[in-house]
């Protein structure tokens, strides 16, 4: 019995561990990429160069502000 209980004891503590990595992973992607966007002001610049667009200030915060809108 004592061995069946020690390879109950190892899977509970194996999920428990990759449940907490799964989130632990989760929260410090959300809070890495919060706080380094994958696209920065000078990313958008470029982008609108490449359309052809003439990317003034106003656009380019437009932008950036749309899209910090739509990560809430």
């Amino acid at each position: 019995m004592n061995t069946g209980l020690a390879i109950f004891l190892i899977v509970v503590a194996l999920g428990v561990g990759v449940i907490a990595g799964f989130y632990g992973a989760r929260a410090y992607m959300k809070k890495y990429f919060k706080e380094n966007p994958p696209i920065n002001e000078d990313m958008i610049v470029a982008m609108m160069s490449q359309m052809g667009q003439k990317p003034s200030a106003k656009k380019v915060n437009q932008v950036m502000n749309m899209m910090k809108h739509q990560q809430k």
